[in-house]
C-alpha cells in the first residue's frame, strides 16, 4: 500500500521511557507506520540546552532507542536514528538561523516557559531551540510532524522559516511542513498533580519489574477529600481512574466508577487493580525489551542504518540549500 507521506518527529534521551512518553507520543508513533513513511529521531543535541553533564547521554539514548523498539518500531520500515549522528542538521540549522528573526524566537511560550524552569542555564542553544527543531523537520523534506497543542508554536515557526528561506532565496528547496494535530493527553504522574516526568520523580517507568511497578502505582495520589475506607470516592478527580480507563478492561472501569463513588472499593484495592492490570499490559513490551538489550550490537547496527537512511536524504536537501544560498 502507497504510504501518504512522510512523517518526523524528535524525542529527547532522557533516561528510560514512562508511561507518560508510551501514551502521550509512542502509541501514536507506532500506529502511524501503517499509513506513513516515517522518521523517528532522538534527539541528542536538543537534550544539551538543559542537561547540566552529559555523564548518561549515551546510556539514555540507548535506553529510548530500546524502548521505541520495544514499543512497536519497525526498523525495516521507519528510520530510526540518533540526530547527531547525521552532521548536515547541523549545517542546516546555521543556515536557518539567518532569517529567524531573535524577537520571535524569544517571544514564543516554550523558550520563555524554559526560561522559568531553567533560569540559571538560559543559553543560546535555548533560545535557538525552535531553528534546530526546524532543521530536523524540513532536513528529512518531512511532510507531517504530529504534535500536541503544546508544539504548536514550534511547527508555525518552523513553518514561517521555511516561507523566509524559500523567498529570501528563490527557491522551493524546502518542503513546509504541515501540523498533523496528534492527540496527546497530559499524563500526571504518581503525585496526580503535574505531568508525569523525571525531573519531578513522578514517572512509571515502562522497563521496572512488576514488583517495582506495583510499589510506584501504590505511592500514586488518588481523590484528596477521601480520607477513609468508607468515605465516598469521587473517580473524576483522581489519577489512578484515568490510567484505569487507558489498561483496565471496560466493565471494570465501569464498576470501579460505581463502587468508589459509594464506598464500595478503597484506594488501595483500586491501585492493586490498577497495578495488575498494568503489568499485564506491559508484558509483551517487556519480553521485545529484554530480547533487544541481550542484543545490544543490534540495537547499535539498527541506529547506525537508521542515520545512513537519515544521511542520504539529508545530504540530497543540502545540495539544494548550498545551490540557493550560492554558497562555494
Amino acid at each position: 500500500m502507497a504510504k501518504k507521506g512522510r512523517v518526523f518527529s524528535g524525542i529527547r534521551p532522557t533516561g528510560r521511557a514512562h508511561l507518560g512518553n508510551y501514551l502521550g507520543a509512542f502509541k501514536n508513533y507506532v500506529a502511524l507506520q501503517d499509513d506513513y513513511e516515517c522518521v523517528y529521531c532522538i534527539v541528542d543535541l536538543h537534550a544539551l540546552t538543559t542537561v547540566e553533564d552529559t555523564l548518561n547521554l549515551k546510556q539514555n539514548t540507548y535506553d529510548l532507542a530500546l524502548d521505541m523498539l520495544a514499543a512497536g518500531i519497525r526498523p525495516e520500515e521507519t528510520i530510526l536514528f540518533v540526530q547527531s549522528h547525521v552532521p548536515q542538521v547541523t549545517e542546516l540549522h546555521t543556515i536557518l538561523s539567518m532569517v529567524s528573526p531573535l524577537g520571535k524566537l524569544t517571544d514564543l511560550p516554550t523558550f520563555k516557559d524554559m526560561v522559568r524552569q531553567h533560569p540559571n542555564n538560559v543559553n543560546y542553544g535555548l533560545v535557538g531551540y525552535p531553528v534546530l527543531m526546524t532543521a530536523d523537520i524540513v532536513l528529512y523534506k518531512s511532510d507531517l510532524v504530529p504534535v500536541g497543542i503544546d508544539q504548536a508554536p514550534h511547527l508555525e515557526f518552523a513553518r514561517e522559516t521555511v516561507r523566509s528561506f524559500n523567498y529570501r532565496y528563490n527557491t522551493k528547496a524546502l518542503i513546509e511542513p504541515q501540523m498533523k494535530s496528534a492527540e496527546v493527553p497530559k499524563v500526571l504522574g504518581i503525585d496526580g498533580k503535574e505531568k508525569m516526568g523525571k525531573s519531578l520523580n513522578n514517572h512509571i517507568e515502562l522497563a521496572l519489574t512488576p514488583e517495582e511497578t506495583r510499589q510506584r502505582v501504590m505511592m500514586m495520589v488518588t481523590d484528596p477529600q477521601r480520607m477513609k475506607r468508607t468515605d465516598p470516592g469521587n473517580p473524576d478527580v483522581c489519577n489512578v481512574f484515568t490510567m484505569h480507563k487507558t489498561f483496565t478492561p471496560k466493565e471494570d472501569v465501569e464498576m470501579i466508577n460505581v463502587e468508589c463513588r459509594r464506598a464500595g472499593i478503597g484506594c488501595v484495592d483500586c491501585k492493586k487493580r490498577f497495578a495488575e492490570n498494568l503489568n499485564k499490559a506491559l508484558e509483551p513490551f517487556r519480553a521485545r525489551r529484554a530480547e533487544l538489550a541481550a542484543k545490544p550490537d543490534r540495537v547499535h547496527a539498527i541506529l547506525e542504518d537508521g542515520a545512513r537512511r537519515a544521511r542520504a536524504i539529508a545530504e540530497v536537501t543540502m545540495r539544494e540549500v548550498r545551490a540557493a544560498v550560492q554558497l562555494p
